[in-house]
């Protein structure tokens, strides 16, 4: 063989070998960008393992930096897992592509409460994966009447004794709630009032934890927590004097919902993604290891009597009567900002 030849040869190996690598790669990794502790690393393994695949699984810590991802330039993701108002905004704003239902047979197994709500219409964009609450977690041991209404954490004698997550729409929410009013207004002098029912309760707070809120109820360095269901499961799992409970007054609602964002990459592999996961069994893993509400019946089903039975993982259908899906209030939702910064400040 001629040198020119032999180059030549070589040449169209590596491009060969590089034209494999690209494909595989286009074909067989799936980049997920979705909340932390949300997937047991068996179940990433496993669907890796059955598609040949590899996951590429990036964090964000809201919804918000989901949304900022998405609008720099979301097409680089294949799978996204935003909560209802964050869908609604992605859906408004054309950062989300449509998903074929019939390439996820497993969505049969979704509890029909949870589908056709009202930030999708038609389950266009998005497939149901949790869901769960936000309320009122606390230490038996040390609150002798369980909390029974939001008014309830105004008592001088829980001065330092509560953690809440950092969250303005959930915060503010309680104000609302507490008034009367719905978690979702957008009416400024409303949201004034709730500023102000809401200033009494901040010397109560001991620290505001969005990441890790039940290390403290765990450990009694706080006696009661505003926390999501998911948190509350897991603490009363670790102590036993842990309650949790919905105020008769309301409380929040949530749901996590499986999207594709317009221009994935592998928007074939991410259908098999999200069917995968509404599989009865592997949603039933997912429920164990991290305890918030399955949307899927048939996994519930297959959970430990003991996660079914937590009253954070899955609350009295009494006590959801009153409670509320945060929405997209568009412009508004600057308002909620502006009031929960004063109100941490002290304004």
């Amino acid at each position: 063989m001629s040198k020119k030849r032999f180059v030549a040869a070589i040449l169209l190996s590596v491009l060969a070998l590089a034209s494999l690598v690209g494909c595989s790669g286009s074909k067989n990794q799936l980049k997920l960008f979705s909340w932390d502790s949300y997937y047991p690393e068996e179940v990433l393994k496993a669907f890796e393992e059955e598609f040949d695949a590899k996951i590429v699984y990036d964090k964000y810590p809201s919804n918000e930096d989901a949304i900022a991802k998405l609008r720099a330039g979301g097409g680089q993701y294949d799978i996204v897992v935003p909560s209802t108002y964050a869908v609604q905004m992605m859906i408004k704003e054309g950062l989300l592509q449509p998903i074929d239902l019939a390439k996820i047979p497993n969505i049969k197994n979704i509890e029909p409460e949870f589908m056709n709500q009202k930030h999708d219409p038609g389950n266009k964009y998005s497939a149901p994966y949790m869901w769960g609450t936000y309320g009122i977690a606390y230490n038996a041991k040390y609150v002798k009447k369980a909390p029974e209404k939001w008014a309830d954490l105004l008592n001088p004698e829980y001065k330092g004794r509560i953690v809440a997550v950092d969250d303005g729409r959930e915060v503010m929410g309680i104000g609302l709630q507490a008034l009367g009013y719905s978690r979702n207004v957008t009416d400024p002098a409303k949201l004034k009032e709730a500023q102000e029912w809401l200033k009494p309760l901040m010397p109560n707070i001991k620290a505001w934890d969005s990441d890790n809120p039940k290390a403290m109820l765990i450990s009694g360095d706080a006696w009661l927590g505003l926390i999501w269901n998911g948190d509350g499961a897991l603490a009363m799992n670790e102590n036993p004097d842990i309650r949790y409970v919905l105020p008769k007054d309301g409380g929040g609602l949530w749901m996590d919902s499986f999207v594709v964002p317009k221009g994935a990459p592998n928007l074939e592999l991410a259908h098999k993604f999200i069917d995968f996961m509404l599989r009865p069994e592997i949603g039933a893993k997912a429920g164990v290891a991290y305890p918030y509400g399955m949307a899927n019946a048939e996994a519930k089903k297959l959970l430990p009597e003991k996660v079914r039975n937590n009253a954070a993982s899955y609350p009295p259908k009494e006590s959801l009567k009153k409670a509320e899906y945060v929405e997209d209030l568009g412009d508004a939702a600057a308002l909620f900002d502006k009031a929960f910064t004063e109100l941490k400040a002290g304004k």
